[in-house]
């Protein structure tokens, strides 16, 4: 994460952003000592050796045809961008323990501001958290989220009413103890604004359904009670714009999992392609009860009410700015939303399309044999990365032996087993698609060496992202059971029939880890596979000298949209 800081500056920092607090959460609050707040104003520079990381990402613009939007949507549609930037600046906070300005004015010279900037502070994401600035220590696990000198132990005995809270800090009182500051107090002001905005913007929507969304949100923002806004999201079913927005994904709280960081998108629907997708959600119940595990790991049975969609995004913001760009998203990730209504998967098209584009093609002319590299389509990478989000759906969210949530019972490990599986049982379903005619386009060849490529592509994300480690379980996993092949010059070819089978196996192995909620298994899993490997390393070197980009950067805006 991205506190390199001394508890005790994270401290300093955190207490700025008090002024909206209590009187009550003020006076608990810790106070700086001085030779923290001396260590905060050290200015930092460029590694030498983080020159080379500069140039990782390369340059999208970020735009869509809004010829088809109204007027009043149009207005909607600045608005949600001030909500938007509203996010970012706050997840700034959660994963520095301060403020972009201050973190941005302790550094020096252009070209290390400008790579932390893409990294939300001074730690690179796609390698592993590293420092890329001088006078900075590593980031702590738990980034803003708790005292940076916590363990896990002290959390696990500290007996806490919100300790698994999804929306709120963990903090130091004056006399050491560990409380829980709930977001809608510590982040009071830029929540006030960012509600009000909403609300505004939601006067503006011709969409009914989509105006109720954005007041409810509106109100949970203030509130941290989300569950209604995310009932209120999933009957939205004819709106041209839409934003997710709100404390989110948990991937930044490395310590346990459990708390979620700030977040936005704002999207513009493609109404052609949304079309083409939505008969995909009705194989949901039929694919659960394919699953190639026992009854008791498939049991729940998702929502019906889930749907497919694709979208133009327009504005990234926070978390899902920082490093990696999501190009698919699939939520709510409340369980009992998903189990009554299913979820939402929304591909990003314009985004998928640019790293298809700029990343992927670029990735199999370097490391897939040539025989195979017409295999590489776009289809198939956007139905492997759809798919993936509908797979998020199925397999099971509370572990069948009294643990609680998988989310809880596997805590750190949780969002990378996840993904893992999303990604495994989304090829899966693909196989079972294509298998009973309701895919037509392609054959199974191509969305199984798009895959081999996509890995490729994920896992120079790093050990620090969810989806960088699940990639590397499962490379190393699929060459255990000899899924691929590597020819003298360095090139991957795919085994069809070997693929197949550690598709269906690498399916199980995770469902029944998932289900069992066994840490201790996930954990090992982890340490021996969730690493890169001697001939991944050599695959990865050939990719940085070919300086094929790691990921992409996004120049968006108002100005980029026409609306300045």
């Amino acid at each position: 994460m991205k506190l390199s800081l001394t508890a005790l500056a994270v401290l300093a920092a955190t207490s700025l952003s008090l002024s909206g607090c209590s009187d009550n959460t003020s006076q608990n609050a810790t106070k700086p000592k001085p030779a923290q707040a001396v260590q905060s104003v050290s200015q930092k520079s460029l590694l030498p050796d983080a020159k080379a990381r500069l140039n990782i990402y390369t340059q999208v613009t970020l735009n869509t045809d809004l010829s088809h939007l109204s007027t009043n949507q149009i207005k909607m549609l600045s608005i949600l961008i001030d909500v938007a930037q509203i996010m970012d600046e706050l997840f700034w906070l959660q994963a520095n323990g301060q403020s972009k300005q201050d973190v941005m004015a302790s550094i020096d010279g252009e070209q290390a501001k400008r790579f932390a900037l893409l990294n939300y502070g001074p730690w690179d994401r796609l390698d592993g958290d590293k420092p890329f600035l001088t006078n900075t220590k590593n980031k702590p696990l738990g980034a803003g989220f708790y005292p940076s000198d916590i363990t896990k132990e002290e959390l696990n005995n500290a007996k806490l009413k919100d300790e698994k809270g999804l929306y709120s800090l963990v903090k130091r009182d004056n006399n050491n103890q560990l409380i829980t500051v709930p977001y809608s107090t510590i982040y009071k002001e830029q929540l006030t604004k960012a509600s009000a905005l909403l609300s505004k913007a939601a006067k503006l929507a011709d969409d009914k359904q989509f105006a109720h969304y954005l007041e409810l949100r509106a109100k949970a923002l203030l509130s941290d009670q989300y569950q209604e806004s995310d009932f209120a999201w999933m009957d939205m079913k004819n709106n041209k714009i839409d934003m997710v927005v709100g404390p989110i994904e948990t991937y930044e709280d490395q310590l346990f999992g459990y708390r979620s960081a700030f977040e936005a998108y704002v999207l513009i629907k493609d109404l052609s392609w949304s079309e083409k997708l939505a008969k995909y959600a009705s194989y949901l119940p039929q694919l659960q009860k394919d699953l190639p595990v026992p009854a008791q790991y498939k049991q729940e049975v998702p929502g019906s009410d889930a749907d497919l969609n694709a979208y133009d995004v327009v504005y990234y913001a926070g978390h899902s700015n920082a490093g990696s760009k999501t190009i698919a998203i699939n939520l709510p990730n409340d369980e009992q939303v998903q189990l009554e209504k299913g979820t939402r998967r929304l591909q990003l098209k314009n985004a998928m399309r640019a790293k298809f584009d700029k990343i992927l093609l670029p990735i199999s002319e370097q490391l897939i044999v040539k025989e195979q590299r017409k295999h590489v389509t776009f289809n198939a990478f956007f139905a492997n990365t759809m798919f993936h989000e509908v797979a998020h759906g199925l397999g099971i969210k509370q572990t069948i032996n009294g643990k609680g949530t998988v989310r809880q019972a596997l805590q750190e490990h949780a969002s990378a087993l996840e993904e893992g599986k999303a990604d495994i049982l989304g090829l899966y379903m693909v196989e079972q698609l294509l298998a009973n005619g309701a895919i037509s386009e392609g054959q199974l060849e191509d969305y199984y060496v798009t895959f081999m490529a996509g890995i490729f592509r994920s896992v120079r994300f790093g050990a620090s992202s969810a989806h960088g480690k699940a990639n590397m379980v499962r490379f190393n996993y699929f060459a255990d059971q000899g899924a691929f092949s590597l020819d003298s010059q360095g090139l991957y070819q795919v085994d069809m029939v070997k693929m197949k089978q550690a598709v269906a196996s690498l399916s199980e192995l995770i469902l029944t880890l998932q289900g069992n909620g066994d840490y201790a298994a996930v954990n090992q899993l982890m340490e021996s596979d969730g690493v890169i490997k001697k001939d991944l390393k050599h695959a990865l070197n050939r990719l940085e000298k070919a300086n094929i980009p790691v990921d992409v950067e996004f120049a968006q805006g108002k100005a980029e949209l026409g609306l300045m």
